[in-house]
Formats: C-alpha cells, sequence, structure tokens
C-alpha cells in the first residue's frame, strides 16, 4: 500500500473514531435529559391501585436499582459503555423484564431487510435515469428532469402516506401495516413468504421513491459536465467511437455520486425510519419510535446507537471504495 493510500486511511480512522465517540455520548446524554420519570410509568402498571407510599418508595427504589438510575449519570455512562462493548444494553423500561439486546435482535432483521435493498435500489435507478436524461435529451430530459425534481423535494412521510392511502387504502393492492399477516408464526412456508413480500411492498417504494430524486438530478448535472468536457470533444474529433467515450463520460461522472450516496445514507436511513413508523413496520423505527413515546432510555440509547454505527460504518466503507477508484484522492495526499 503506498504512503499517500495510508496518509489517507489514517486521516479517515482517526475522524471516524471521534463522530463515534461523540455519537455514543450524544445517545447516552440526550434521552436521559428528555422530561418525565419512566420508573413512574412502570409502578403504575405493576402497583395498579396502591396506595401504601411505603411499598410504592420500597418498589421505586428497587426499579431505580435494577436500572442503575441510583448512581450519578457519569457512573451510569461508564456501565453503559462497559456493557455495550458485550452486547448487553440493560432492561427495557417499557418493556420489562425483557432485555434491550432481544428487542434491538428481533427488529435489526427487519430493517436491514427494507432498507439496504431499497437505498441500493434507489441510487442505481436514480443514476441510470440521471446518465439517460444527460446523453438522451430532449423528452427523457423534459420527463425525467422535473418528475426527479418533484421526487427529491417530497419528505420521508409524505411520499409513504401518498403510497399508503393510494394503494393501499383506496385501492387496497397491499397490506398497510405490519411485516405480515397478525396470527402468523415466522417460517419459512411459502404462505408467510408470501405474506412477508405483499408488507414489504409500500414501504419498500416510499424509500426507493424519496431516493431516486436526488440521485438522478445529482447524476444528471455531473454528466452534462462530464460531456461538455475537453477530453470528450478531442475523443471525438480523433474518430473514437461515441459508445467508448460515454462508457469513460459515465465512469468519471459516477465518481462524486459515489461520495453522495455516503452523504445520503443518514438521510435515506432517516426516511426508512419514519416509513416503518408510518407502516408500523417491525424495525429499528418503529421500536425506537415506541421507545421515546415511553421514555425508555435503554432502548432509545441502543436503537440510535445502531443506527448510528451503520451510517458511520457505510459511509467509512464508502469512502475507502472511492480511495480506490479515484485516483485523484491519493495524489491529494502528497499535495
Amino acid at each position: 500500500m503506498s504512503k499517500g493510500y495510508r496518509k489517507y486511511f489514517k486521516k479517515k480512522i482517526f475522524w471516524f473514531i471521534i463522530t463515534f465517540i461523540v455519537a455514543v455520548m450524544l445517545n447516552f446524554f440526550l434521552p436521559r435529559m428528555m422530561p418525565g420519570d419512566p420508573v413512574n410509568a412502570i409502578l403504575s402498571k405493576t402497583l395498579g391501585n396502591t396506595t401504601d407510599a411505603a411499598a410504592i418508595q420500597k418498589q421505586y427504589e428497587v426499579y431505580q436499582q435494577a436500572f442503575g438510575l441510583d448512581k450519578s449519570l457519569p457512573e451510569q455512562f461508564l456501565i453503559f459503555c462497559k456493557n455495550a462493548i458485550r452486547g448487553d444494553f440493560g432492561l427495557s423500561f417499557s418493556q420489562y423484564p425483557r432485555s434491550v439486546s432481544d428487542i434491538i435482535s428481533s427488529s435489526i432483521g427487519w430493517t436491514l431487510a427494507l432498507q439496504i435493498p431499497a437505498i441500493i435500489v434507489g441510487w442505481i435507478l436514480g443514476n441510470v435515469l440521471g446518465a439517460v436524461a444527460a446523453y438522451r435529451r430532449k423528452i427523457w430530459d423534459k420527463v425525467v428532469m422535473p418528475v426527479s425534481l418533484f421526487f427529491s423535494a417530497v419528505p420521508a412521510f409524505g411520499a409513504a402516506v401518498v403510497l399508503l392511502v393510494i394503494f393501499g387504502i383506496t385501492l387496497k393492492w397491499a397490506p398497510v401495516n405490519g411485516a405480515y399477516d397478525p396470527g402468523m408464526i415466522p417460517n419459512f412456508s411459502w404462505e408467510f413468504i408470501s405474506s412477508v413480500i405483499r408488507h414489504y411492498q409500500l414501504p419498500f417504494f416510499s424509500i426507493v421513491l424519496i431516493s431516486i430524486g436526488g440521485q438522478a438530478v445529482g447524476m444528471r448535472s455531473m454528466s452534462i459536465y462530464e460531456l461538455n468536457a475537453d477530453y470528450v470533444k478531442y475523443s471525438r474529433f480523433l474518430g473514437i467511437k461515441d459508445k467508448k467515450i460515454v462508457r469513460y463520460v459515465f465512469r468519471n461522472a459516477m465518481l462524486p455520486q459515489v461520495t453522495g450516496l455516503a452523504m445520503s445514507i443518514g438521510s435515506s436511513v432517516g426516511g426508512a425510519l419514519v416509513a416503518e413508523t408510518i407502516f408500523s413496520y417491525p424495525g429499528l423505527g418503529s421500536t425506537m419510535y415506541k421507545a421515546i413515546t415511553a421514555s425508555d432510555y435503554p432502548l432509545i440509547s441502543a436503537t440510535t446507537l445502531i443506527i448510528t454505527v451503520m451510517v458511520l460504518i457505510a459511509s467509512f466503507l464508502l469512502d475507502i471504495i472511492y480511495a480506490f477508484i479515484d485516483p485523484r484522492v491519493k495524489a491529494a495526499q502528497f499535495d
């Protein structure tokens, strides 16, 4: 590995670690600044109409010790970090005595299965449409650009609600909530898989739609810039076939789009979480929403931390890939 690459990777790793540390601190302290006392909420469920003040106080102290709330915030933070390394995020306030790790493990798979394919498909479709609009122009440019601009301006919840109302409620083409039909037990039967696919459609396309617009606009702009570059004019002057030139044009235009994918992952994940909440999809988005409404500190911290780590790792890997596909990155380290 050359000196330029080593310098680039060290710089990226350094900022990854700094960002990760700050993210961990924010994910722990911010939920605990929320108003309300979750222990009181648990007591109201478990003790019912009990009026014995001594019994209530005793049970309150028991729950405080169980959740570690009897310690100072710095002590809680150190314990949180120590346990998180082992994958232990404590007990859930809202689903006590269920552990946070158990709740996360049952929802993270749904989120990954929904988000990763949707974000990739949206990125690919957006870049293909943008490239075709730049190269073909005419009707493609007149149709694709306005549609892309429209979808790039649509908020995540807007696309989800529109699809929900049109295809779920009005046309009844797809289920409107959940990941599979009520009463079904997850298994590998065709009946269950087909139910999952039916419930998967609306959340999937709501994420794809909001991903396409920005990517198409960016790819079109970069492709037009490359098509008007001097090397393209010179290549055509030399008689090089247009098909061969276009391959280089779109490869060069794709480089900023790789960076754009890394930058858009955060917003795409946010949109996916909104879609999960609207469609009651049992992923991290729905889990985090329920945790926030119940002031469930451990569950909020765990879900936001995992989402942050997912975004950081994806951005970091794309930065590394970008360094290999664009030699200018290595050259810049010697300037």
